[in-house]
């Protein structure tokens, strides 16, 4: 893994924070992957959309 270092707004991390101690993410690093993932996933599959060919009738 490559290591990235960026500047987030205090209230984000604090959400971000929040969900770490909430338990739904082990880390605030594990929380920040998950939400890269979700937008690639997403960007994906608006490719995909745009990309299909349908049957003109």
């Amino acid at each position: 893994m490559e290591r990235v270092t960026l500047r987030i707004p205090k209230q984000q991390i604090d959400e971000v924070e929040q969900m770490v101690e909430t338990g739904e993410f082990p880390n605030r690093s594990e929380a920040i992957r998950s939400a890269v993932r979700e937008m690639l996933n997403e960007q994906s599959d608006r490719a995909d959309k745009n990309n299909r060919s349908w049957a003109k009738v």
